[in-house]
């Protein structure tokens, strides 16, 4: 299956003409697909009604799935990619008919609420029905306190390490592993991640394995399979992780 490129404008944030306050947007992605790195004038809400997309804004990397979505303010250059089978959703939020959640972009949690709600803006609504659906979406519509968000270390002497984690996220070596290889202290490699990335080694391995799991139940791997390439010694253990991780079962997020 052939890959496709779309390309974007990057525009300044603004106001533009809509035909509503917040728009709905739909589709099926038919092809594992990118975009390069391009801006809207509008915010943005990302969600999934299924599959795994990413969005990529600066050294940060969120892993956008059904429970779990991304607000991406007007104006913030970002590039992206989707698998696949992914049904990819969002919701355009109109520069001057909204207040940004957040300044930056920021995890959201789609809960039921929140799904019902952007649903019915998709429909035939009168202008009284759809500005109090408006007003509700923007009522429940606040960060979340859990995102699949993987920060990129940047030095020389985090890069190796970010990038063997990435290409194997069930590569087995542990801080100690990885200061005898690199020549260094364990201490300094602590201090180090939690200098670049906000987190610990072990966090951040957690959330490589996460965002990897996800791309790889969308494509239909088994769970037992998953939680082997990914590391993990049992599905139970990585069932019990990457629930805390999305709020979905693998095999929920799989069946989804």
């Amino acid at each position: 299956m052939t890959r496709e490129a779309r390309t974007l404008p990057a525009l300044a944030a603004g106001p533009v003409e809509m035909p509503y306050a917040i728009l709905n947007w739909s589709e099926i992605i038919a092809r594992d697909t990118t975009w390069n790195e391009h801006s809207h004038p509008f915010h943005e809400l990302l969600w999934n009604e299924r599959g795994a997309s990413t969005a990529v804004a600066g050294a940060r990397v969120w892993t956008v799935t059904p429970t779990l979505g991304l607000w991406m303010p007007a104006g913030t250059p970002h590039s992206g990619s989707a698998i696949a089978g992914t049904w990819c959703r969002a919701g355009f939020f109109g520069f001057g008919t909204t207040t940004s959640i957040s300044a930056t972009p920021v995890g959201v949690e789609i809960t039921p609420l929140l799904r019902l709600l952007l649903e019915r803006l998709g429909g035939e609504l009168s202008a009284y029905s759809r500005a109090v659906t408006e007003a509700m979406v923007l009522d429940v519509l606040t960060p979340s306190a859990r995102e699949l968000l993987l920060h990129m270390p940047t030095s020389d002497l985090l890069r190796p390490i970010a990038d063997a984690v990435r290409d194997d996220p069930g590569d087995q070596r542990g801080l100690a592993d990885w200061a005898s290889h690199l020549g260094v202290s364990t201490r300094t490699i602590t201090r180090a991640f939690n200098a670049e990335t906000g987190t610990s080694f072990a966090r951040w391995v957690a959330a490589v394995r996460a965002q990897h799991a996800v791309a790889l139940l969308t494509r239909g791997w088994e769970v037992d399979a998953v939680a082997e390439e990914v590391g993990y010694r049992s599905a139970s253990a990585f069932g019990a992780a990457f629930r805390r991780t999305t709020g979905l079962t693998p095999g929920a997020f799989r069946a989804r």
